[in-house]
């Protein structure tokens, strides 16, 4: 029996072609991105003209240039797994609150769709997404949030340098952290009204986009948030939720220039030195786990 394409480490074309709900030979290009990982499978889809255009290349005044194919969805496969079709429909209502909440400015669309995976006769719930793909630079709640460096990301958004100029940057910039400002405020209401919270803290989790929005673009991860004392692990022993709210906590410190933000029952619970102690403690163990070799489920 051919192995589950939830318990591969990583997915190619002909895996997806040899889906039963995937046409073949179909008019796309299925490519691995590279944020593929533990809890879904994340395909590029592609136009098949322009990956023959970057691999080949294009003649441009006498130049040859390599452009690389833009994907026109990402195709996302959970690895989880589904007792019964219940279970898999309260997973979409808690990605219809992300929805309610950052659509569409904030997140990238997800447009998932439930589908019958089946294996020799056998039809198991299997969750899929064909999600927005989001251009732009990685925002680093952890990393610099300054000036000089949204200036850099500014640049790396693909702005035509010719024309730039400290004003415009400066108007750039300024967009930014009025439009962060407004991503925060639905993230805080969205947990205050619905106890939910997104995964914030996942690498590459958040976008800088060109029009300077912060697009939340993984929505693997949605957890609970419990104001008791007691940390909580995702399924995979991470305190999400924490770090969610920690990272919450730096953008808008650092984007907003708020230097002193630990009040609320937010923060005041997330934010308690003795539980950021433990959470970090938690944090390093989790870090050193997926350091050693990933057992995927039904390997040997």
């Amino acid at each position: 029996m051919p192995e589950d394409i939830r318990d591969k480490p990583y997915l190619l074309h002909k895996d997806i072609l040899g889906l039963n709900f995937i046409r073949e030979p179909g008019i796309y290009l299925y490519r691995k991105h590279y944020r593929s990982g533990l809890r879904s499978h994340i395909m590029q889809v592609l136009k098949p003209e322009d990956v023959e255009k970057e691999n080949k290349g294009v003649i441009i005044d006498g130049l040859r240039w390599y452009p690389r194919a833009e994907p026109l969805k990402m195709l996302r496969i959970f690895r989880k797994r589904f007792n019964t079709l219940v279970d898999a429909e309260e997973e979409l209502k808690r990605v219809g609150i992300i929805q309610t909440y950052l659509a569409p400015d904030y997140l990238a669309m997800p447009g998932e769709f439930l589908v019958d995976y089946s294996r020799y006769g056998k039809c198991e719930v299997l969750l899929c997404g064909l999600q927005e793909y989001v251009q732009g630079q990685i925002l680093d709640p952890w990393g610099l949030l300054n000036r000089d460096h949204l200036a850099s990301l500014r640049h790396d958004v693909s702005f035509d340098n010719a024309e730039d100029s400290a004003t415009l940057s400066d108007l750039w910039i300024r967009s930014v952290r009025e439009k962060a400002q407004e991503f925060i405020k639905r993230l805080k209401q969205m947990i205050t009204e619905t106890g939910h919270v997104p995964d914030l803290a996942g690498a590459g989790n958040l976008i800088l986009t060109r029009s300077g929005n912060i697009k939340l673009v993984d929505i693997n991860n949605i957890s609970r948030v419990s104001f008791d004392p007691i940390v909580n692990l995702d399924d995979r022993g991470y305190p999400v939720c924490d770090k969610s709210i920690e990272a919450l906590f730096l953008i808008e410190k650092k984007l907003l220039g708020r230097s002193s933000l630990r009040t609320g029952p937010i923060y005041e619970t997330f934010l308690h030195p003795e539980r950021i102690k433990e959470v970090r403690a938690l944090d390093e163990e989790f870090q050193i786990s997926m350091a050693a070799p990933i057992s995927w489920p039904g390997s040997s």
